[in-house]
């Protein structure tokens, strides 16, 4: 298993290469993957590696088949399909608001001008937005809008990958910018008080020592000059228009952490529920539009031009970590990282790091599974499970903005190589180092606030 996933993620890294779509060789990966696991799991699970297997068996399971494909299967099936949901849902309604030309109310203020004044203004928009909505919806937007201001590639995927770094540490210091610090906050391993007082200046300060390096090495001069294409350059909606779709497209996203903090139901359900209205809203709208208009402004139209081939990528990734997670490989890790490391703060920074091939939501999970919460009288090093203790808070940190370290390596940064077609190497030359610094400033900012502030 573990030689297919390699295999198959370095399809993925030279896609440039082998000219195969990165979506084709992520579903294979994830088919051959769970193929294997079900032809071979006697062997594999006999082993005893996988806790959720020991904990299948402590219930009075013993059926490998029923385990692997209706507990399993369908269980990672269950997660796959909500983010897959979510995702489908924010791209549509983005592209919706494109196509009534909603964007260009931004892209008018921030289109022209310094390229350091506009890559500054991008990365603190998408840092706050991340927090209010979260990293993965707030990455569609911001890219949606850089393909209004910015017409060569090569520009777009700086400023992209500008986004995917700041949609990811603001959303580590929000308890619903991220999945994993969603997760830990419905877990009880940290408040969302907490997270925000904790990890807002960490976060903060891996935006800025990221933006800055970008500032200083990456945009040099003038060299991006930031321009409407073509046919954008003239309006077919009126103002009014425009800025109704954007202010009701705004809200549609704002609702969702909103609709999942008063019904607990998962955000994919608050997602498609906003995608509801907004479609019953422009049908009812264009009723009285003409011909052209019903087929270019509808919600069918903007489902057509949502990217299939992203959203596939995403569920050969997310079907082929659930495999490895299921078959053990991940708990077998996070018991390494304890008996060799110890040190909660490596631990953590290698947790992130490690996110940054692996995806960052089962690695929490195994996470949260290997280290109980202690009882809030724990002292010493236990008092570090606590809730709110400091390991808890610091994994939110390092899981959180750690896969900025490959543009694989998170939600964020899979969204943006899928919209924009990143080059995998291109984004390790070039960025890789600076997320890399911004993650370590952001890391060494945590441990000098706890030992001065206590946080």
């Amino acid at each position: 298993m573990l030689v297919v996933f390699v295999t198959g993620y370095s399809l993925i890294v030279f896609e440039h290469v082998n000219h195969i779509n990165k979506a084709a060789s992520a579903l294979l990966i994830g088919g051959l993957l769970w193929t294997i696991y079900a032809l071979g799991g006697e062997e594999i699970l006999a082993r005893g590696a996988s806790e959720s297997w020991l904990k299948y068996k402590a219930g009075g399971g013993t059926d490998m088949v029923s385990f692997i494909v209706h507990h399993e299967l369908f269980h990672h099936l269950a997660e796959t399909a909500s983010i897959l949901f979510f995702l489908i849902g924010a791209m549509t309604i983005v592209e919706l608001v494109d196509k009534y030309q909603g964007f260009r109310i931004i892209t008018s203020r921030i289109g022209g001008g310094n390229v350091i004044r506009l890559l500054w203004i991008i990365s603190v928009l998408t840092f706050f937005m991340s927090a209010a909505l979260d990293n993965l919806t707030t990455t569609i937007v911001l890219i949606t809008v850089l393909r209004k201001i910015i017409t060569k590639r090569e520009n777009r995927w700086i400023f992209a990958s500008v986004v995917v770094l700041s949609a990811n540490a603001g959303g580590a210091w929000s308890p619903i910018g991220d999945v994993t610090t969603i997760m830990l906050w419905i877990g009880g391993q940290v408040t969302a008080a907490h997270i925000v007082g904790a990890l807002f200046v960490p976060s903060l300060v891996n935006m800025i020592v990221s933006t800055a390096l970008f500032s200083l090495f990456v945009v040099k001069g003038n060299t991006i000059k930031p321009e409407l294409p073509a046919n954008e350059t003239s309006a077919f909606t009126t103002h009014r228009e425009q800025v109704f779709m954007l202010v009701v497209g705004t809200l549609a996203l704002i609702s969702v952490p909103i609709f999942k903090t008063i019904t607990h139901l998962p955000p994919f359900m608050g997602m498609l529920t906003a995608l509801s209205v907004m479609w019953i809203m422009t049908d009812r709208y264009l009723k009285k539009r003409s011909i052209e208009d019903k087929r270019t402004l509808t919600v069918k139209a903007a489902l057509k031009a949502v990217d299939i081939p992203t959203v596939l990528f995403f569920l050969g990734v997310l079907s082929a970590v659930a495999a490895l997670q299921s078959a053990g490989h991940l708990d077998l890790l996070a018991r390494w990282l304890n008996n060799t490391l110890g040190n909660i703060y490596v631990i953590n920074l290698l947790i992130g790091a490690i996110s940054s091939i692996i995806d960052n939501v089962p690695l929490v999970a195994a996470s949260m599974g290997m280290y109980p919460i202690e009882a809030s009288v724990a002292t010493g090093t236990a008092a570090s499970f606590m809730q709110n203790g400091t390991f808890w808070t610091f994994l939110a940190y390092c899981a959180g903005t750690g896969g900025s370290l490959l543009i694989v390596g998170s939600a964020a940064g899979v969204a943006a190589m899928g919209l924009e077609h990143i080059n995998f190497m291109w984004y390790v030359r070039r960025i890789t180092w600076i997320a890399l610094a911004g993650y370590l400033a952001g890391a060494l900012t945590y441990y000098l606030q706890l030992q001065c502030v206590g946080l």
